[in-house]
């Protein structure tokens, strides 16, 4: 996993039900799927702390730069889902 997607799996990780991880885990789950456009409701940034919407940002720069798939990408979401199973 790139360091990227291991922060934002610490962050789920810490608190898998937390407002903070379901936006991150959201975010994760919309950039998976180009189509119709990425549809995340930006509204949801408040629901982040600073840190996270750091990664959240980082996250679409990811995206911008086609780092939103393959195996790393699916290996960490994987994880993310198994942790927000868990709970």
């Amino acid at each position: 996993m790139t360091g990227l997607l291991d922060d934002i799996v610490a962050e789920i990780t810490a608190a898998p039900h937390s407002a903070g991880a379901l936006t991150l885990y959201a975010l994760v789950s919309t950039l998976e799927y180009e189509q119709p456009g990425y549809q995340f409701n930006l509204v949801k940034l408040r629901d982040l702390s600073a840190g996270q919407r750091q990664l959240a940002y980082r996250l679409m720069e990811m995206m911008v730069e086609g780092g939103n798939g393959g195996e790393p990408w699916q290996q960490a979401k994987a994880r993310m889902d198994s942790l927000l199973r868990a709970g």
